[in-house]
């Protein structure tokens, strides 16, 4: 059975920093691409950032550009986001997710992997 496990949310002020980590287990996922998503209350889910199953490419979306930073360890199939400088419109859960093959995507339909996510609260 697969799993992914995210954890390092937690309250923050405003312009903090968090690092979230996200473990994966029952398979190997060294070539699989992976990504983190959020989800406010009343809101959708939405792409924050991805990398290649290489750890070589990085995607981003507009607000995490220059402040979020993702990255992989596939020695121990765990994937990190770093989030600086964080707004308020920030509160989120934050979850991990895991396509099925090596290519980039950003839509939620596409990732067939979730974890449960990990609550992020960026207070003012």
């Amino acid at each position: 059975q697969v799993q992914l496990v995210e954890s390092g949310g937690g309250l923050m002020q405003t312009g903090g920093s968090l690092r979230l980590s996200c473990v994966a287990s029952g398979r190997t996922f060294c070539r699989n691409h992976m990504g983190w998503f959020r989800q406010a209350p009343g809101k959708e889910r939405e792409f924050v950032a991805a990398v290649s199953w290489t750890g070589s490419t990085t995607y981003y979306s507009d607000s995490a550009k220059g402040r979020f930073i993702i990255s992989r360890d596939n020695a121990k199939n765990t994937m990190f986001l770093r989030m600086n400088s964080l707004k308020p419109g920030e509160t989120a859960v934050y979850y991990c997710a895991a396509r099925q093959t090596p290519y980039a995507a950003s839509s939620p339909a596409d990732y067939s992997y979730w974890g449960h996510g990990t609550q992020v609260t960026v207070s003012s």
